[in-house]
């Protein structure tokens, strides 16, 4: 047993990294600290006034571990890449993981490239970034390769040149094709050199050189050229358009701000490049009530920046932060040039994250009108059902369908919503084995008799495992291969040991008694519900505990339920499709003399459609695998 105040008197007064765990042995929080003994022995420390999340997070503690370090600097890097890999319940975190594009510039070729980048490494080529718009940034590399006739090929040269035919792009000049010697090596860095002066945000030489070729191409009366050159020149503006010069000091920096409201916190970031606003990108953050602004942006930066390439030479903040020395020494070893942080108090640098906090701000706002609107319709709306029924709470509801062509094919359907939104991963489909004939109810039995059957025999594997785990983790016995006592193998589980809160039949009293009557043999009490239909086929009612219950056709509930419905309804009728398709493909092509399965499967990869095969001539036939000259003449005489 793990005995917390006896292990709280062996942490030493050395810089280390603390991780708490639960009785699951999940790790729900990881802490830095200069000095492991005392930050530690803070949270169990009755006298301490912790937040409440760390209250809360403290009573979730069943034993912790620690990791010494050299330094405060090493802590800090280790602390960020165990949140980074376990994203613990407690931490401050990042909701969103994303990466950013760079425009990649292989100078370190002899022939260089302009590339499509995610990471930026150490490889001796120019990186320009990191922008906010990978569309953006793919549209900027398509016009320097065509306004520059740079290569996009993967050859090596110069020791490819001439091996091979130029490829496309030489043909619509929108190469050099320095893979023929077409052009100099010396020529080719001419152009190389003009792209960086472009990416560095030199548009005018380009400018004035396309309006020179288009006047020049007009006066020639060669029009689809000189409209080429509009449509070029039209690009270049359209990008320097986008770049607002927003600092004099042609630095590269960050700006963050950080907007609050309850336990949701908006980060947002200005990316300014060489004295221009490249772009901006907020973060939604995950946080406590108690948690300051100051300390929501040290967690991001720690998260931000331990995940992305490009580190800034300054980086303005909106407060204060207590770890400011510790994360710019860690960012300058990063980043290889100093790194500051620094807290603006006045002029254009405190307007610049004055207007940052307002973009956060606006985000903030936005989402959670635009989150509350999406609660109505999902978890409200659940609710609202919920009410209807009197039932406290319902978070998973799953409904059943049954389609089928005159018996031909019965096939059954789940879907599961929770939350009020679909769980696509839980959808499950079923053939109908034990039923012949168009019988609806027989068939929804089998459904529902083979679902909670098969949810009962993973519970009852779940509840043996557990007991097998937990004896594993009490005695601390190394199971053997031959161990015979108490052995731990890996179950393949369905999820159908998830059970629902609340069962939605496609139908009324009828549908209902059959779920229900499935439910008492098996001996699970699960509501039932059914949906009441008009004689136009709407759903006006459920029927609950032998009562129809009435339901406002407005509400966000009976939206809720007809998206459900319907969900029941397209999930089954195209597996149906799908298994008559098959059938119809296999009987068509089985009646043919010659195609036997072999040829069947070989002609539908080839063709992927029964309809193209129905049209294709002869010859065509043949280039099929296995297909005969005579086989694709039956082929054809049975179409036509």
């Amino acid at each position: 047993m793990f005995d917390i105040e006896e292990e709280l008197k062996k942490l030493p007064a050395k810089p280390g990294v603390y991780i708490m765990h639960d009785k699951a042995d999940t790790i729900i929080y990881v802490g830095k600290a200069i000095s492991l003994k005392n930050r530690v022995r803070q949270y169990f420390q009755s006298s301490r006034n912790l937040s409440v999340k760390i209250q809360h997070m403290v009573s979730n503690i069943d034993h912790f571990e620690y990791i010494i370090t050299d330094s405060e600097l090493e802590a800090l890097v280790l602390e960020c890449n165990l949140i980074k890999e376990h994203r613990p319940k407690y931490n401050t975190m990042l909701k969103d993981d994303k990466s950013y594009p760079f425009i990649k510039v292989t100078v370190n070729e002899k022939y260089p490239r302009v590339l499509f980048a995610r990471t930026m490494k150490k490889d001796k080529c120019r990186y320009f970034g990191p922008y906010t718009s990978a569309g953006a940034v793919k549209d900027t590399i398509e016009l320097l390769c065509k306004l520059y006739k740079i290569r996009t090929c993967n050859r090596k040269l110069p020791a490819d040149i001439g091996k091979d035919r130029p490829c496309l792009n030489y043909h619509i000049k929108q190469c050099s094709a320095p893979c023929q010697g077409c052009v100099s090596e010396e020529e080719y860095h001419e152009a190389i050199k003009q792209v960086i002066d472009f990416l560095n945000g030199n548009y005018t030489g380009i400018l004035n050189s396309l309006k020179s070729k288009m006047m020049e191409a007009s006066d020639k009366l060669e029009f689809e050229e000189a409209a080429e050159y509009r449509d070029l020149i039209a690009s270049v503006k359209q990008i320097s358009q986008k770049q607002k010069i927003t600092d004099s000091g042609f630095e590269d920096r960050d700006v963050i701000a950080c907007a609050m409201q309850g336990d949701d916190a908006v980060v947002q970031v200005f990316f300014i490049r060489g004295g221009k606003l490249l772009g901006r990108e907020h973060f939604h953050m995950s946080v406590a009530a108690n948690d300051s602004r100051s300390e929501i942006i040290q967690e991001f930066m720690k998260q931000y920046y331990g995940g992305t390439p490009f580190i800034p030479g300054t980086i303005m903040v909106q407060d204060e932060l207590e770890e400011n020395a510790v994360i710019s020494e860690w960012l300058t070893k990063k980043r290889g040039l100093k790194v500051s942080i620094i807290t603006p108090k006045k002029g254009t640098k405190e307007k610049m994250v004055e207007l940052a906090f307002k973009n956060a701000q606006m985000v903030l706002e936005k989402d959670n009108e635009r989150i509350k609107n999406e609660q109505k319709k999902t978890t409200g709306a659940m609710q609202e059902v919920a009410d209807w029924l009197g039932i406290e709470k319902i978070k998973r509801v799953e409904a059943y369908d049954i389609s089928n062509t005159n018996g031909i094919e019965s096939v059954g359907s789940m879907v599961v919503f929770e939350d009020g939104r679909p769980k696509n991963n839980d959808y499950r489909k079923f053939r109908i084995r034990t039923v012949k004939g168009p019988d609806d109810y027989k068939s929804m039995r089998e459904v529902l008799t083979r679902r909670f059957t098969r949810g009962m025999e993973e519970k009852r594997i779940l509840t043996e495992q557990e007991h097998k785990d937990r004896l594993l983790k009490e005695q601390e016995i190394i199971v053997n291969a031959d161990d015979a006592e108490i052995k731990t193998e890996k179950v393949h589980l369905s999820g159908f040991n998830v059970y629902p809160d609340l069962i939605m039949m496609d139908g009324g009293r009828g549908q209902v008694n059959i779920a229900l009557e499935v439910l008492g043999e098996l001996g699970l009490s699960i509501p039932v519900c059914g949906m009441v239909k008009d004689d136009s086929h709407r759903t006006r009612g459920l029927y609950y505990n032998n009562i129809e219950i009435p339901i406002d056709r407005h509400s966000e509930g009976f939206k809720l339920i007809t998206r459900v419905q319907d969900e029941a309804h397209r999930f089954a009728i195209e597996y149906h499709r799908s298994l008559r398709s098959k059938a119809q493909v296999s009987s068509v092509l089985d009646d043919i003399e010659g195609v036997g399965p072999a040829r069947r499967r070989a002609l539908m990869k080839h063709f992927l459609d029964i309809n193209v095969i129905r049209n294709a001539d002869v010859e065509e036939l043949m280039q099929a695998d296995g297909i005969t000259r005579q086989v694709a003449e039956n082929i054809y005489r049975y179409f036509h």
